[in-house]
């Protein structure tokens, strides 16, 4: 049996010993902001020597997000309290990003007085590490989704870019129909050839027709030399006709011998030349029922329909929008140095509640508009769009009056503004909040 032994306080060289054996980082620092003690762990995490960081400034050595912005250890010192577990990210000497969560706290001598302050810190590069491969089970390229349908689409996407068959992709607007084929052509073995992307629905035939089959000199006034077009430019990659439902019938049947035949003749050209690529065909529209009425040709229906890709729209895929929102966040911050980390809760919920006629088009425009207005580090209420608040919040006729409009978009921006604080929302418009709560009734906001 062990024999017990009541100890008193830990002496000091007890305490270095305990503190070089943890795995959390441990630094203190005076009042003048210089490092005074810096244990093992935290030299192992930003690979600076505890030599090389004592007697530095703590922003030198760690050059985190925090020394930016807000600093919790100096926060700690200011207010006099603790924080926990502080999300955020340091440089370390190789000039690697490193994520961290960091705990900050007063240093207090014997005497109970303040000497400095104290901040233990962890490395979280292997959580980092596993959540991105945990998010990558659910992204190909830049498409990312949980939902099952679109897994279904991941799943079988492989076998249908190792193929050379025409594929046809259907969807809303926003839905990300050219992402999905530009990651069917990069998974492809035409990857390393050009993939060309066409919108059919913005160009007249003889525009269309000139911008892919090309032309001759003095096919028409202009022409005053030979021009290859993309069908000749794509040769042995791949061509994405967007919006292929608002081609004409002329232009369908031209677009029907290419793919019949693998060649083409140029405008005023008198030989036809040959071709290699694959089409890609996307539609917001029912093909079928075009068809059916006439207004699309069948034969080149069955020659573009060997695949058929079906994309949800985003209102039955909304366990996605995390997933995207985060996508968005990351990329933003990148387009304009910006480090927003998250969104508040009642955003989310807002979004959620929102059908988004746009899809995921609609969605990243909504995180760029709250990204112009934001300038913390979490988007709130108030930096959403007005549009989307009234969509969300608001139940209205669209042939109601244009002052009772008015006064609703007076009340949804002040709840706006006020995070959906009703008394603050009151004060806000210079009114009592009973006065705001009968105007809600009799306007039908939601709340």
């Amino acid at each position: 049996m062990l024999n017990k032994k009541k100890f008193g306080p830990l002496s000091e060289e007890t305490t270095k010993v305990i503190l070089e054996c943890i795995s959390d980082g441990v630094f203190t620092i005076d009042y003048d902001w210089e490092i005074t003690s810096f244990n093992r762990a935290a030299e192992e995490i930003t690979g600076i020597s505890r030599k090389d960081a004592i007697g530095r400034h703590c922003w030198e050595v760690f050059r985190s997000n925090m020394c930016e912005e807000e600093c919790a250890l100096k926060k700690t010192m200011e207010e006099g309290k603790p924080f926990i577990s502080t999300s955020a990210y340091i440089i370390n000497s190789k000039k690697k990003r490193v994520p961290i969560t960091a705990s900050t706290s007063l240093l207090i001598d014997e005497k109970e007085d303040v000497i400095g302050g104290v901040e233990t810190f962890r490395d979280h590069s292997l959580v980092e590490e596993l959540r991105k491969e945990l998010s990558t089970r659910f992204k190909i390229e830049d498409i990312v989704s949980n939902s099952d349908a679109m897994k279904n689409i991941f799943n079988i996407l492989p076998q249908i870019s190792d193929s050379d068959s025409s594929v046809l992709i259907e969807g809303e607007t926003g839905t990300g129909k050219e992402l999905m084929a530009m990651a069917t052509h990069n998974m492809s073995p035409r990857k390393n050839k050009p993939f060309i992307a066409i919108n059919c629905g913005a160009m007249p035939d003889t525009l269309l027709e000139s911008e892919l089959f090309g032309y001759k000199k003095g096919a028409f006034t202009n022409a005053v030399k030979d021009k290859p077009g993309q069908f000749a430019l794509a040769n042995k990659g791949t061509i994405f006709l967007d919006e292929i439902g608002d081609t004409s019938p002329a232009f369908q049947a031209s677009l029907l011998r290419v793919l019949q035949e693998h060649e083409f003749t140029p405008l005023g050209g008198l030989s036809k030349e040959k071709t290699d690529i694959r089409i890609i065909a996307a539609t917001n529209k029912d093909l079928s029922e075009l068809v059916k009425n006439n207004k699309f040709r069948q034969d080149l229906y069955y020659r573009i329909n060997v695949i058929r890709l079906t994309l949800p729209p985003l209102r039955q895929r909304m366990e996605d929008i995390p997933l995207l929102v985060e996508r968005f966040i990351s990329k933003l911050n990148a387009l304009q140095s910006k480090s927003i980390q998250s969104i508040d809760e009642k955003v989310l919920q807002t979004l959620m509640s929102y059908d988004f006629p746009g899809n995921i088009r609609e969605l990243e425009n909504i995180m760029e508009h709250a990204f112009v207005l934001c300038s913390e580090d979490c988007i709130k209420l108030h930096h959403l769009p007005v549009s989307l608040s009234l969509q969300t919040n608001v139940s209205m006729n669209k042939n109601d009056d244009p002052v009772k409009l008015a006064q609703i978009k007076l009340i949804a921006d002040a709840l706006a503004r006020n995070d959906h604080n009703k008394n603050a929302a009151a004060k806000d418009l210079g009114i009592h909040k009973s006065t705001l709560f009968r105007r809600i009734k009799k306007l039908g906001i939601k709340l």
